[in-house]
């Protein structure tokens, strides 16, 4: 069993950045688990943003955020992160932080309660 708290959302204008945290809190090992970001916009379904595996080393992205996002996570901290540049209005979205016991591409198993990303143009 694992808690995830999301913060760092908040209202920015187009072109602006933004970081986001996912603190975990983990019964089992926090390097235990694959990690992603997810988001969905008003009326749309939640989508996959970015992954990260077990250690860092691994990552992969939705093409629509590539080159402009950046997830890491930190194993000592219980943190994982993602860094979002050149943001723009369709970014708008609350953002879901999600852990993985069995494999980064899912399921994903445990879900934060997400935290609001609201781009302005």
């Amino acid at each position: 069993q694992v808690q995830l708290v999301e913060s760092g959302g908040g209202l920015v204008q187009a072109g602006d950045s933004l970081r986001l945290s996912c603190a975990a809190s983990a019964g089992r090992i926090f390097s235990g688990y694959a990690m992603a970001w997810f988001r969905q916009a008003p009326g749309k379904e939640r989508v996959f943003v970015a992954a990260v595996n077990w250690n860092g080393g691994l990552t992969r992205y939705a093409d629509s955020v590539q080159g402009r996002f950046t997830i890491s996570r930190d194993n000592a901290k219980n943190t994982m992160y993602l860094q979002m540049n050149s943001l723009k209005p369709d970014d708008t979205a609350v953002y879901y932080c999600a852990a993985a016991t069995r494999s980064w591409y899912g399921p994903y198993d445990y879900w934060g309660q997400g935290t609001q990303v609201t781009v302005s143009s």
